[in-house]
């Protein structure tokens, strides 16, 4: 593919995110820029070894020192005790304020180390180059970062924009085809969100994109940072209920992660996509959007492998226990919790006036 380079518009704080296949192996190029002459320090897992020592050796061609550390993999990693190793070790290495720590990796290593910069003596810069679809298209681009807690996910956290971000949809023919379609349900969610027509995109080249078709996998990447793009730039810090769309299926999915103990047993994309398909069923269920909107969504998301609700995910909580998990959500504002609804596909709100005993009522039903 071509390179594509996207904009995100934040006044002092913007970036670009740059789109192109093997874009790893000429890393060191972009980032020498960024680099200050000093040594960079690479945060990764054990997963990536592979795409570390690409990175790397692009960093030494290009006349940069670097050092990585490699941290467990997995959503455990986004804690309280990893976050303190990985800052111990960052002042170890003597990181400064205006060095760029790069994060490679997926979802939970952008998070954790997203965070490290932001605390680290006050905030230090850092690049993202995340390596999972479900990364590439949504939680490497907008500077939420964060670590979970024993009370629900991303609880503990900052906004801290990323100077760059580096995309190579190459990093995607490595990875296990169950991350690839947890990432695809984040692709979906924007067209669920406001756009209909890449919905209907999704519906006819959905099954490509997961089989590694390039094309595919090309167009929506860029089509999703763009969207996003967009919505962080209307609303960086979620004030105006703009940027709260983004967070379509995830209130009932992140109740559904705490309930599998945030494990590998379901994939935060997984749990997106369940949680999408919960969103729109409620939604239904309460008059506000055709049933067969809601019946259309869940089957896409079977078509490709993505569960459509509790049992798909294994999971026979009660509506009760769910609820009690959404009581700690971040978004708890004066004892209510506002859920993302939709009155058809590409058509969604912000509800402040759904009651917790409704939505307990319909998970059990």
């Amino acid at each position: 593919m071509t390179s594509q380079t996207i904009p995100v518009a934040l006044g002092d704080r913007s970036y670009d995110v740059v789109i192109e296949d093997d874009l790893l192996s000429r890393a060191g190029t972009i980032l020498a820029s960024l680099s200050r002459g000093r040594r960079m320090v690479v945060v990764t897992d054990e997963n990536l070894a592979g795409h570390l020592a690409t990175l790397q050796g692009s960093l030494s061609t290009a006349g940069i020192d670097s050092e990585a550390i490699v941290l467990t993999p997995g959503e455990g990693s986004k804690s309280w005790a990893t976050l303190e190793s990985l800052t111990d070790r960052l002042l170890d290495l003597g990181v400064e304020r205006g060095d760029h720590v790069v994060a490679l990796g997926g979802g939970v290593i952008g998070d954790l180390v997203g965070f490290a910069a932001a605390i680290l003596k006050r905030g230090c810069r850092f690049v993202q180059i995340p390596t999972t679809l479900l990364a590439q298209v949504d939680s490497s681009v907008g500077g939420k970062t964060a670590i979970n807690s024993r009370a629900g996910k991303n609880l503990i956290g900052a906004f801290h924009q990323p100077s760059l971000v580096l995309i190579d949809p190459a990093t995607l023919d490595t990875l296990p085809g169950r991350q690839v379609a947890a990432g695809y349900a984040e692709v979906v969610k924007y067209g669920l969100i406001d756009d209909p027509a890449f919905f209907a995109w999704c519906e006819a080249n959905g099954a490509a994109l997961l089989a590694g078709d390039p094309t595919a996998r090309a167009h929506a990447i860029a089509h999703s940072v763009a969207a996003k793009a967009r919505i962080v730039a209307a609303d960086e810090r979620e004030t105006k209920d703009v940027r709260a769309l983004l967070n379509l299926g995830h209130t009932f999915a992140h109740a559904l992660e705490a309930e599998t103990g945030f494990s590998d047993r379901l994939l935060h994309g997984e749990a997106v996509a369940a949680g999408m398909a919960l969103a729109f069923g409620f939604s239904a269920a309460r008059g506000h959007c055709p049933p067969e909107d809601a019946a259309r969504v869940a089957a896409h998301l079977r078509s490709v492998g993505l569960p459509d609700g509790l049992a798909a995910c294994g999971i026979d909580a009660s509506g009760k226990t769910l609820v009690a998990h959404m009581a700690h959500d971040k978004k708890m504002d004066a004892g209510t919790l506002p859920f993302l609804l939709a009155t058809g596909i590409g058509e969604t709100y912000l509800d402040r006036s759904v009651a917790l005993a409704d939505v307990a009522a319909f998970l059990d039903r």
